[in-house]
């Protein structure tokens, strides 16, 4: 069974972060220019301290009129945040994203901050994986002819 620690070293890349000082249009056009739909956030200490998503933006500052060049991300970003552990089960934290309607989880090992799994990380993961069986499968029946 693949865990988070498998998705990780395959995903490779380093983590996004921001602090909490960061306001919410360079943290919004951080995640423009990489691609991505959330980032860490770190505290003074480079501690977890939240995370700030595509979805923050819309609810809790596009909805409510806010400016995004003047309010900060620790003013609007989801904390605390759920977070899974290296060992954590692929399927577990699928189900985890589905139940609680997340499509983020900050993963967090023995030193601290690990990396972010995302909804679509996990997915590509499991096709990927689905493949490589198929692959394998295919060619053993072709051996055996």
């Amino acid at each position: 069974m693949a865990c988070v620690r498998d998705l990780l070293a395959r995903k490779g890349g380093a983590l996004v972060t921001v602090t909490g000082t960061t306001t919410v249009l360079d943290a919004s056009t951080l995640m423009v220019e990489r691609g991505i739909g959330g980032v860490v956030v770190l505290d003074d200490e480079g501690r977890l301290a939240g995370i700030f998503t595509e979805r923050d933006v819309l609810r809790r500052v596009v909805a409510v009129r806010l400016d995004p060049a003047q309010t900060l991300v620790r003013d609007v970003m989801t904390a605390p945040v759920l977070t899974v552990l290296p060992e954590t089960a692929l399927e577990e934290c699928q189900a985890t994203m589905t139940e609680r309607r997340i499509r983020h989880l900050p993963v967090l090992g023995p030193t601290g901050l690990a990396g972010l799994v995302s909804s679509g990380d996990v997915l590509a993961y499991t096709v990927a994986e689905r493949q490589d069986t198929i692959q394998q499968l295919e060619s053993y029946v072709y051996s055996v002819r």
